[in-house]
């Protein structure tokens, strides 16, 4: 179902002013002469309502409130997963990251075996072989060199972060090794890396606009994830780096409402410079843009009207903002209350760059143009699991299935959003269908522990060890 929505009179003038710049020729009347770039950009651990146009209410997101004013805001958009490389895996395979070893659970630093495959097809190896320019700015996190690298999985260019989170300024990981790259070279600049991932793609655009073929870009900023530093903290991240602590990184005893609010308006206003820069080179009307972010929100997030967050299969920890401004495709100041997932991008952006999956790794993810354009995706189940505290969750339609610390639950989360009041009694063909569902969904998946994987799979043995099938 779609729906217009109210925001600020600000946002709403915006809205007015992008509806007139995009013309007023109905959608369907509008007909593309060539591939659509595609900007995908990803947030880290941003939580649901930490934009002002889904209910932040202590600070203003205006240039994402405004690019919900321009295309359509989903309500019911999930993660992969409640941790980030597990999305990153959904995300890039098309697939349920369970099907893989690097997608069970962080953290990888421990796991030097362990990464996404480069035998595996991914949505810009797939892209790339439609003629796609491909590139990667920001976080990788999918594995350590030399086995593992975004060149290898279909990127032609990379610039940004391997691991899962480093300092601002210094760059470095919390054992104290630099961690900014530019393809294989180490790469040493100052700056705040929000504000140099914007340069960064800020500068792909320009020279992707300047030659014919299409291009897709993977624009993964780190903020606001950990540690708790914004774009005028420069001296905090030098008392960070002055600890012995090598756990200092994740600064859990650090922060302030208000240093996280500063990192996620500066999050805000990097965007803002990268869609100008999509104006100014001629490629807004031929570009999707995307907007969502890798998992739900951690300690400064807003998660309302959900509980949980970060590692948590309830709502907040899997409940995420998703804008998408598709011209000719989307509608302005819409909303979307269509149930979808990091891994039916894949498909999504395959299907509009007339491309498809690999037929050996079939996608578990579905094409939402359906709901882009405002028609009504058919029903289908969702699925998750974690590790710790052997969570595990399922949702068809408002249902949904959850098992955590031990006890399970049957919620309507579109009546009970908070997941309070358990209706397996109530309901307990829903419970037993739901929670059935589940098993026979897990069985298909890889056991938990990734321990007892590597990645020596040669071609036919991956296509096989994975096959959804078995």
């Amino acid at each position: 179902m779609t729906s217009t929505y109210s925001l600020t009179r600000r946002a709403t003038l915006a809205g007015a002013a992008a509806t007139l710049a995009v013309g007023s020729v109905p959608a369907n009347a509008r007909k593309r002469v060539r591939q659509p770039n595609i900007l995908y950009i990803m947030a880290d651990d941003l939580g649901y309502a930490d934009l002002s146009c889904y209910g932040r209410r202590d600070f203003e997101t205006p240039v994402l409130d405004k690019l919900a004013a321009q295309g359509l805001r989903f309500t019911n958009a999930y993660a992969n997963s409640a941790v980030c490389t597990a999305t990153r895996v959904g995300l890039i395979t098309g697939r349920y990251q369970y099907r893989l070893p690097v997608g069970l659970e962080e953290p990888l630093a421990y796991r030097p075996n362990i990464g996404l495959p480069p035998s595996h097809p991914t949505l810009p190896s797939l892209l790339a072989k439609a003629g796609y320019r491909t590139s990667l700015i920001g976080k990788w996190h999918l594995g350590s060199l030399p086995d593992f690298d975004p060149i290898k999985s279909g990127y032609q260019s990379f610039w940004g972060i391997r691991s899962g989170g480093v300092d601002y300024y210094t760059h470095a990981t919390s054992n104290g090794q630099p961690d900014l790259w530019d393809g294989p070279t180490p790469v040493d600049k100052a700056g705040y890396l929000t504000d140099l991932l914007a340069d960064r793609a800020i500068a792909e655009i320009r020279q992707a606009s300047s030659v014919k073929a299409p291009w897709f870009m993977s624009l993964h900023f780190t903020a606001p994830h950990w540690p708790w530093e914004g774009p005028d903290d420069a001296s905090e991240s030098t008392r960070i780096a002055g600890l012995k602590d090598p756990k200092a990184l994740f600064h859990f005893d650090g922060g302030s409402a208000a240093i996280y609010a500063a990192m996620v308006r500066r999050l805000d206003y990097q965007i803002g410079r990268v869609l100008e820069a999509l104006k100014a080179n001629g490629a807004e009307q031929d570009t999707i843009v995307v907007f969502t972010s890798d998992n739900g929100g951690e300690r400064f997030s807003d998660t309302w009207p959900f509980s949980g967050r970060k590692t948590e299969l309830l709502e907040g920890g899997l409940r995420i903002p998703a804008i998408v401004r598709w011209p000719g495709v989307t509608t302005a100041a819409t909303t979307s209350d269509a149930q979808i997932i990091s891994m039916d991008w894949l498909p999504t952006f395959l299907a509009a760059a007339g491309a498809a999956p690999d037929p050996a790794f079939p996608s578990d993810g579905a094409d939402i143009a359906a709901a882009l354009s405002g028609r009504v995706l058919p029903e289908r189940t969702l699925f998750w699991r974690y590790k710790n505290h052997a969570q595990r969750a399922a949702r068809r339609g408002n249902l949904k299935y959850l098992k955590i610390g031990g006890n399970e639950f049957l919620f309507d989360v579109f009546a009970d959003p908070l997941e309070r009041a358990n209706l397996k009694d109530r309901q307990p063909e829903a419970f037993t269908s739901l929670k059935k569902a589940w098993e026979d969904w897990n069985a298909r998946m890889l056991p938990l522990d990734a321990q007892s994987y590597t990645h020596g799979f040669g071609p036919g043995e991956l296509a096989d060890h994975f096959n959804p099938e078995l």
